[in-house]
């Protein structure tokens, strides 16, 4: 079938494994950045080396404006660099799951690609329940019953609408684009008449 048209068994394990490791990666960054950016402890508006104002600022004292200015820049910056140590901290972490869920995945379809000689939907299905229940083994049966029944409820689902696009696509191009034929390859065509008559006439 055209939608399985996948990478071959043994190079589909470390496709599928180093794919989930960048989507962990780069997805678990955005997160990690946004959630590392508000996490971040906001400093104290002490004042350290101030240029104080010499008049007096409304709603404070003596050079309570250039407190606060000088604050607000230092809580933005301690904020970043929070932001950064936890998109340096976590977002490995985060592809390095990604990764082994992939991999455990995708040597669980090629075992059942193997057994039943056939790849279909159910391989799918079956590998991501297989591989909840595998990765949820240390916290008791229980887990993993649950595990296993959101990953075979998330790959149905996923490959029940890769199904729906690919018929829907089909049906929309039902004959695909007309290619036209390699003029090489044409037949030569007949020349017109010529109104002088043959060549071989005045020879």
């Amino acid at each position: 079938m055209e939608e399985y048209a996948r990478e071959p068994c043994p190079w589909r394990i470390v496709d599928d494994c180093g794919g989930a490791f960048t989507m962990g990666t780069i997805g678990g960054g955005v997160f990690q950045a946004i959630k590392g950016f508000r996490n971040s402890p906001v400093v104290s508006g002490r004042p350290v080396g101030l240029l104080r104002s010499r008049g007096p600022v409304a709603g404070g004292g003596d050079g309570a404006g250039d407190t606060f200015l000088l604050a607000s820049s230092q809580g933005v910056s301690h904020r970043l660099r929070g932001s950064l140590t936890a998109v340096k901290t976590r977002a490995p972490q985060l592809g390095g799951s990604f990764a082994v869920w992939g991999g455990l995945f995708s040597m669980i379809d090629c075992s059942l690609v193997q057994v039943r000689g056939k790849e279909d939907p159910w391989n799918s299905i079956t590998s991501g329940a297989l591989t909840g229940a595998v990765l949820a083994a240390r916290n008791g049966p229980v887990a993993m019953v649950g595990s296993a029944a959101m990953g075979g409820i998330l790959l149905a689902l996923i490959e029940g609408a890769g199904i729906l696009l690919t018929r829907f696509a089909s049906a929309q191009f039902p004959n695909g684009p007309q290619f036209a034929e390699d003029p090489s390859q044409l037949p030569a065509a007949p020349l017109p008449p010529s109104p002088f008559g043959d060549y071989r006439q005045y020879q």
